[in-house]
């Protein structure tokens, strides 16, 4: 498959730049994914589309403010640090600007008590960094990093708050699970008094979200691994419900991700609590084990997302649905509209 049959024009005044006032109020289009039927709703109508029996489960991944901006002590040239994941022992995987001047050695200094030292260096601006510090460093980075927003979004976030689902808990991500953020607290307590249940995984999310596709064939990717939890409450109300026929409907690609993991992992048998990392790629011709259906923003084009989207409800009804959001002036990414694919 060639990674050209996944793109399609997009208006730039389609790229929402600020989340809406209320989260539920975006807009929901949604996508029968056996015949490609879409219809035009709001994001609260959400609630008359679960069933009791249904399981919803949600990513509780929080974004750490991740980004942080200092200066090469050596030249006092600018220096930005995006940092991917956690490896332990005060170091870090990470994406740095400029690549180019910010080699193994190099030193960037944050503030009078952060400091980097780059040890590794990978492709694509990738780079191992040990960090020296006095204090506890999540109070530092909490204090100097900001919020690592998409580069397609260019205003001011004010309020951090609404880069988080408002069931985030476990830190660990670089970006948000964006489907998430359409949900309140209150259409959450509706959505399980309606008798669904509702489980939660978690993923962080790190390189593979920055990471663009430079490949001609989709066939040739290499997903970027990501850590994943998976708790025995969450693989028991699962395997309830798979047992007695109950959709599981997942929120956002990372959710699905995770679940179609624990699937891969359990065959056709029971699924396992567990956690680890998970470099699983979703393209047409994959078949799902474990979801039924799925919530979602809308993607960018010629993304491994526009991909796994494809492989749940196929090609050419993305690409139909995708046109029509575009017709309709839907908004796109992170803090743009949603979609149930059902």
């Amino acid at each position: 498959m060639n990674v050209e049959d996944y793109d399609f024009h997009l208006p730039e005044e389609l790229i929402a730049q600020t989340p809406l006032p209320d989260r539920s109020a975006s807009r929901l289009l949604m996508v029968n994914k056996e015949k490609g039927q879409l219809e035009h709703r709001h994001f609260t109508d959400i609630l008359e589309q679960f069933q009791p029996g249904d399981t919803l489960v949600l990513n509780d991944t929080r974004v750490i403010p991740a980004r942080l901006f200092g200066i090469k002590e050596d030249t006092g040239a600018k220096a930005e640090v995006l940092l991917l994941k956690n490896l332990g022992e005060d170091r870090w995987e990470a994406l740095v600007k400029p690549g180019k001047k910010l080699k193994t050695g190099a030193v960037i200094i944050f503030s009078d008590e952060l400091r980097a030292v780059i040890e590794e260096e990978s492709d694509m601006g990738g780079r191992t960094l040990r960090f020296i510090y006095q204090g506890i460093f999540q109070e530092i980075l909490d204090r100097l990093g900001s919020m690592p927003l998409p580069p397609y979004i260019k205003e001011r976030l004010d309020d951090r708050e609404r880069y988080q689902t408002v069931y985030a808990r476990h830190e660990g991500s670089a970006a948000a699970p964006t489907a998430g953020l359409h949900f309140t607290k209150e259409l959450l307590e509706q959505i399980a008094a309606k008798g669904v249940n509702i489980a939660y995984i978690t993923l962080h999310v790190g390189l593979g979200t920055f990471r663009p596709m430079s490949v001609e064939k989709v066939e040739e990717h290499v997903m970027h691994a990501e850590y994943y939890e998976l708790s025995q409450e969450t693989a028991d109300l699962l395997n309830a419900a798979r047992s007695r026929g109950g959709r599981i409907i997942a929120v956002g690609t990372t959710s699905c991700r995770t679940l179609e993991t624990a699937g891969r992992q359990a065959g056709d048998g029971i699924l396992q609590a567990g956690s680890g990392w998970t470099d699983i790629f979703i393209y047409p011709g994959y078949q799902f084990t474990v979801v039924n259906a799925l919530i979602t923003n809308f993607h960018l084009p010629k993304s491994t997302l526009v991909m796994l989207v494809s492989a749940l409800a196929g090609r050419e009804h993305i690409l139909a649905a995708y046109e029509e959001a575009i017709k309709e002036h839907y908004r796109f990414f992170s803090f743009g509209d949603a979609m149930f694919i059902y």
